[in-house]
């Protein structure tokens, strides 16, 4: 049996928040060390603060300072911290609830072992050194066996308040292509597009998949493709990628190869992107060494027909 291939993949992209009155204050306190709920219509405070009542989904805006200690109400022991986490030695995940609060807080709470924790443990704020308006001002909990610390008198009215916050998304995880795309790609090591077949259809799919999507028979029967095709659809893209070195504008295309049933997609190069059209033939350009096209090239031959590839559209 060949082997399948696999490989770390990461998606990630950063995502923009704009912060109302609420957690605005709520963030902004952080960084000037102070913690701020909000109480709700049955006299709870919330900690963090929400922006609508959970009671009766009426919008609230009555903050309140709670104290930077409190009491573990649950935790879970953390053996191997991710990166990313809040701290890089075996923590505990922990809901605090601060004195003051009617709810609990989800951070990390720094402990020799999980021996050392326990449900009512008292706990205190460890605040980070650099602190810039966000949850990761809190640095994590610590174990506390004094009296509740003081209060400030924070009103959740600051200088220089926060008004958005920027979180990166990330995923991390192993891609494993299975039996038909490990083909595909391997036929590719070859400068060869290989798709497979349905026994029922006879559409040829490509990239395959193992399984035809229309007809959900299995699919094994290979075909080799191309390397010739058009340009079905394409869209111009204007906005530069960082990690791709490809000066904008250039235009990315759905590509039906000869022999295909199925639109891929390529970067379409030598032709300025204001003369790429639907019906274009063009044919792969490799690089040396590279594992896929670098792009696709006007081949000189007249467009093709619309009825040839309007089913691909």
């Amino acid at each position: 049996m060949p082997e399948v291939l696999k490989a770390p993949l990461v998606v990630e992209f950063p995502f923009t928040r704009s912060l109302g009155p609420v957690q605005s204050a709520f963030l902004t306190g952080l960084r000037e060390r102070v913690v701020l709920g909000v109480r709700a219509s049955d006299g709870r405070v919330l900690v963090p603060p929400a922006e609508y009542d959970p009671v009766t989904a009426e919008e609230i805006r009555d903050l309140v300072e709670v104290a930077p200690t409190g009491t573990v109400t649950t935790w879970a022991w953390n053996h191997d911290p991710r990166r990313g986490q809040p701290l890089t030695t075996p923590f505990a995940w922990a809901l605090v609830r601060l004195d003051g609060a009617g709810t609990a807080l989800l951070h990390a709470l720094d402990a020799p072992g999980p021996d050392a924790v326990h449900t009512g443990m008292r706990v205190r704020i460890r605040w980070a050194e650099e602190r810039t308006g966000a949850i990761t001002d809190i640095a994590c909990f610590e174990p506390y066996h004094g009296e509740p610390m003081q209060l400030t008198g924070a009103t959740g009215e600051f200088e220089d308040p926060v008004t958005g916050i920027v979180a990166a998304a990330r995923l991390d995880y192993t891609y494993a292509p299975g039996r038909a795309q490990t083909a595909y790609i391997n036929a590719l090591g070859g400068r060869r597009t290989v798709g497979e077949r349905c026994p029922s259809c006879r559409k040829v799919y490509v990239p395959p998949r193992g399984a035809c999507p229309t007809c959900g028979v299995a699919t094994d029967e290979q075909v080799e493709v191309g390397p010739r095709g058009t340009v079905t659809t394409f869209c111009i893209v204007n906005i530069k990628a960082k990690n791709l070195d490809i000066e904008v504008p250039y235009v990315y295309a759905h590509i039906a190869l000869d022999g295909a049933g199925l639109a891929l997609h390529g970067r379409i190069g030598g032709i300025p992107y204001d003369e790429v059209r639907m019906g274009l033939r063009v044919e792969p350009v490799w690089t040396e060494g590279a594992r896929y096209p670098d792009h696709y090239r006007p081949t000189g031959e007249p467009d093709a027909d619309y009825d040839t590839y309007r089913e691909m559209l």
